[in-house]
């Protein structure tokens, strides 16, 4: 089993030239990078990792953790043709672009990433970081993989979109993908991590009749889950990458702030919802659904540090 520090155990000595390629690396990607180095310091040079990023003003930062920059822009093709064969495992955790194109629903990012890794020299695996939104309202039924997706909004519907792209390049180049089906990220030490700062403000939640269920999942489970989908994920399959949390949004909030010493947010009508909060908050107590992770802990074998979280808030 992996141990505590280091999600994938020792490397065997068939991996130790192995190269891995994050494009998307923030905050989760650093998380992943440091749980693949910590605490065995005689690994780091048997794994090269190498990060695609459009910021020359990262580069000296990536190169502190360890990490060989290379720059490139998902929205320019042509830049990422080095990308070819630099790879053995490519943990994609860049987002789809936003508003403003033509075909809304369409990833160009991840069909341009895949054509690039297409030209030469394929990896072994690769885990794409989508969202638990690609299935829509479910009412709050429990919902297994095998579920169909329903996205709602325009960027579920890109999500389900880059989820094709990859899964066909695995079907079609033999590449064995791994996509996870994220829900909320948090973290203490994450920005905006937390609900303290909604708490802080008294935004408001819906009354307990209206209210919808939330899924969850700690950075650095998340960061583990990533890794050990890069070396363990079936071919072509699909991971909830959530925790044991079973709670609806007021309650979720609820239980911040009985953590944090915080009044309870104000709770509120859903017909009347729409003039007292953020259309961001908004879109997400539009959809219910209680994710079944069974796949992510006995495929993955993966053991989460923060079960739910009250485990993880503190």
């Amino acid at each position: 089993m992996p141990s505590n520090q280091t999600p994938l155990g020792a490397l065997p000595s068939r991996f130790r030239r192995e190269r891995l390629l994050v494009v998307g690396c923030g905050d989760v990607g650093l998380r992943a990078v440091r749980g693949l180095t910590a605490g065995a310091a005689a690994a780091r040079p048997r794994l090269r990792v190498l990060a695609l990023t459009s910021s020359p003003h990262r580069l000296a930062a990536l190169r502190e953790q360890g990490i060989t920059p290379l720059v490139g822009n998902l929205d320019e093709p042509a830049s990422l043709r080095r990308l070819a064969g630099l790879a053995t495992r490519v943990l994609h955790l860049a987002p789809p672009p936003g508003q403003g194109h033509a075909q809304w629903w369409r990833d160009p990012r991840t069909l341009a990433l895949v054509r690039a890794l297409r030209l030469r020299g394929l990896p072994r695996s690769l885990v794409y970081a989508s969202t638990s939104g690609v299935y829509g309202d479910c009412r709050g039924q429990w919902v297994a993989e095998t579920r169909a997706p329903q996205p709602h909004t325009p960027r579920a519907h890109r999500r389900v979109d880059a989820e094709a792209a990859v899964r066909h390049f695995g079907r079609a180049a033999g590449v064995r993908v791994s996509i996870l089906r994220i829900p909320g990220i948090y973290a203490p030490d994450r920005e905006g991590g937390t609900p303290r700062a909604r708490l802080l403000k008294g935004t408001a939640v819906l009354q307990a009749r209206d209210d919808v269920y939330t899924n969850h999942v700690h950075a650095d489970d998340l960061a583990r889950a990533c890794l050990v989908a890069l070396w363990r994920g079936k071919p072509q399959r699909v991971y909830n990458a959530c925790d044991d949390t079973r709670l609806k949004m007021g309650d979720y909030f609820d239980l911040a702030a009985d953590l944090y010493g915080l009044p309870h947010p104000p709770r509120v009508p859903r017909d009347t919802a729409g003039d007292q909060l953020p259309l961001m908050l908004l879109s997400f107590m539009s959809e219910s659904r209680r994710l079944d992770n069974e796949r992510l802990k006995k495929e993955l074998r993966l053991r989460l540090r923060y079960p739910t979280v009250r485990e993880g808030l503190v």
